[in-house]
């Protein structure tokens, strides 16, 4: 299994800038597909990006253009980025990554903890 620990979250003004980061520690050579999830005050988590099996990356209509989502491995862990730019208010939430790892027709999904963004003046 694997085990997810995130960075990165904070206070930004509208138009500005931050990168998450989370940590993937573990059996990370099972990882399936990769992903950037948020959940707003008194909404649905929803999914900001993502890479699949492939390689090929998603994004959702109300990030595109503005977010990158990346993964570098080594050894010892994969690190999965969210670089945000052009921030906007409505990108206010908590920000959480996302592994599915193992058998790819049943995979166990896993979580990070969660790192709040806030973007106000």
């Amino acid at each position: 299994q694997v085990q997810l620990v995130e960075s990165g979250g904070g206070l930004v003004q509208p138009g500005g800038s931050l990168r998450l980061s989370c940590i993937a520690s573990g059996s990370t050579q099972r990882i399936d597909t990769v992903g950037w999830y948020r959940q707003a005050p008194g909404q649905e988590r929803e999914l900001v990006a993502s890479i699949g099996r492939g390689g090929g990356r998603y994004y959702a209509d109300s990030v595109k253009g503005r977010f990158t989502i990346n993964m570098t491995k080594d050894l010892a862990k994969n690190t999965i980025s969210l670089q945000m730019n052009s921030l906007e208010a409505q990108d206010t939430a908590v920000y959480y990554c996302n592994v599915d790892w193992g058998n790819p027709s049943s995979p166990l999904r896993f979580w990070g903890q969660g790192t709040q963004v806030t973007v106000s003046s």
